[in-house]
C-alpha cells in the first residue's frame, strides 16, 4: 500500500456511525460488560481507542510490529532506557539532540547506565567501543544539529552480530523518507511533536518496535510509567499525519533550494545538509533514504552575523522546535544544546556561529528573501 494511503487510512476505517474522522474517546475509564469480560479497553493509561488508531497508523508507516504513543519524544526515549539495568553500557551518536544528552547524563547515569558518545558513522570506532556490558547503540541520522549520517544497514548488522539493540531516532526524516526497521533497527523513536504532527500545536512521542518480545516489555513499562498520549492529542497527530507526504515533499524541495542558496552566500562558511552532493554522508543517504528532509544547519562567518540574522528575520521565526508549517530558526548553543558543556559543544562544531533552520511550507523565494535581507542589512 502506498505510504500516502497509509497516512490517511492506516489505523482507522469508518465506525458504526460512518464517521470519516476518527472519534475522540475522552473517557478515562471504560465499563465492563460483566465479570471477567472486557470491551478491550479498561483504562486510558493502558489503551484508548483514539490512541490505538494513531499507534496502528504509525506502526504501519514504520513497518514495525507495534507502536506506542507517548506524551512527548523525551518520554518515549526515557521509557526505552528503562529496558536496561544498572551497569549496562550504551553507545550513542556524539552529535545528538541536547535533550537526549541531558537525559542520559542527569537521569540515566544516576540510575546506573553508562554511555560512550562517538561518530556512529565510523564503524571501526563503534566496534572498538563495544564492551562486555554494552547492550545498545542509540543513533540519530541525520544528527542534530550537524546532520551527520550513519550507515544504518552496516551498523545494525554489527549490532546484531554482537547481540546489541539498535535504537534510531527518526524524527528528522520520518518514515516517509527513511525506514530504520527495514534497514535493520530494533527500535525507532520519534518526537511526534515535529514532522508527524506538523503544525506546532501538540506534544507527542513514539516508540516503534520491530519484534514482539520488545513490544511486550515496552507495553508493560508504558502502562506502569503512565506517560501515554491523551486521546485529544492522539487525534491531533492523526490529523497531521494525513498530510505528511505532501508536507515532507515540500519541506525537502525547499530545503534543497535553500541549502544551495546558502552555500553561495559570502557570509555563510559552511552548510550542513545531507542533500549537498559530495558531502560526507551524501552517498550513504542516497542508499538508505528516499529524501534529504527539511533541516539545514549553517555556520556564519562571525558570531555577530549569526546574532544579526536572529534579530533581523521577519518571516522566519526565532524559536525552538522544528517540523511545522512555519520556518523556524534556532541557535543551538543557547537553545537546544544549552545544557551541554560548552567544550563538548565546540568539539562537535556547535559554536556561536552555528544556526539551525527548520524549513517550513512558505514559498521558498520568500524564505530566501527574508534570509537575504537579514544577512545583507
Amino acid at each position: 500500500m502506498d505510504i500516502s494511503t497509509v497516512c490517511i487510512h492506516g489505523g482507522y476505517q469508518p465506525d458504526w456511525a460512518g464517521s470519516v474522522t476518527p472519534p475522540v474517546y475522552l473517557s478515562s475509564t471504560f465499563a465492563h460488560p460483566g465479570i471477567g469480560s472486557s470491551t478491550g479497553y479498561d483504562y486510558s493509561r493502558l489503551q484508548n481507542p483514539t490512541r490505538e488508531y494513531l499507534e496502528k497508523t504509525v506502526c504501519a508507516l514504520e513497518e514495525g510490529h507495534d507502536a506506542m504513543a507517548f506524551s512527548s519524544g523525551m518520554a518515549a526515549i526515557a521509557c526505552v532506557l528503562e529496558l536496561f539495568r544498572p551497569g549496562d553500557h550504551i553507545i550513542t551518536s556524539a552529535d545528538l539532540y541536547g535533550g537526549s544528552i541531558r537525559l542520559f547524563h542527569t537521569i540515566s547515569e544516576k540510575n546506573g547506565l553508562t554511555f560512550t558518545a562517538l561518530d556512529t558513522g565510523d564503524l571501526p570506532a563503534v566496534q572498538a567501543a563495544i564492551r562486555p556490558e554494552t547492550k545498545a547503540i542509540f543513533v540519530e541520522t541525520p544528527s542534530n544539529p550537524t546532520m551527520q549520517i550513519t550507515d544504518l544497514r552496516a551498523l545494525s548488522e554489527l549490532a546484531r552480530q554482537r547481540g546489541l539493540v539498535t535504537i534510531v531516532d527518526n524524527t528528522f526524516l520520518t518514515p516517509y523518507f527513511q525506514k530504520p526497521i527495514l534497514l535493520g533497527a530494533d527500535l525507532v523513536v520519534h518526537s511526534g511533536t515535529k514532522y508527524l504532527s506538523g503544525h506546532n500545536d501538540v506534544l507527542a512521542g513514539f516508540v516503534i518496535s520491530a519484534r514482539a518480545d520488545d513490544s511486550e516489555r515496552l507495553r508493560f513499562l508504558f502502562k506502569t510509567i503512565g506517560s501515554c498520549l491523551s486521546a485529544f492529542d492522539s487525534w491531533m497527530v492523526l490529523r497531521g499525519i494525513k498530510t505528511l507526504p505532501l508536507r515532507m515533499e515540500r519541506h525537502g524541495t525547499s530545503a534543497a533550494a535553500l541549502a544551495d542558496w546558502l552555500t553561495g552566500h559570502p557570509k555563510v562558511k559552511r552548510v550542513y545538509y545531507p542533500g549537498v552532493a559530495g558531502s560526507a554522508g551524501y552517498q550513504t543517504s542516497l542508499a538508505q533514504t528516499s529524501g534529504f528532509g527539511g533541516m539545514i544547519s549553517f555556520e556564519t562567518d562571525t558570531e555577530e552575523t549569526a546574532h544579526a540574522i536572529l534579530e533581523r528575520v521577519k518571516l522566519i521565526l526565532f524559536a525552538e522546535s522544528l517540523g511545522g508549517a512555519e520556518t523556524l530558526i534556532t541557535y543551538p548553543i543557547l537553545q537546544t544544546h544549552a545544557d551541554v558543556p560548552r567544550e563538548e559543544c565546540l568539539a562537535k562544531g556547535i559554536n556561536e556561529r552555528l544556526l539551525r533552520l527548520s524549513v517550513g511550507l512558505e514559498g521558498v523565494d520568500d524564505i530566501i528573501s527574508d534570509l537575504k535581507q537579514a544577512l545583507d542589512d
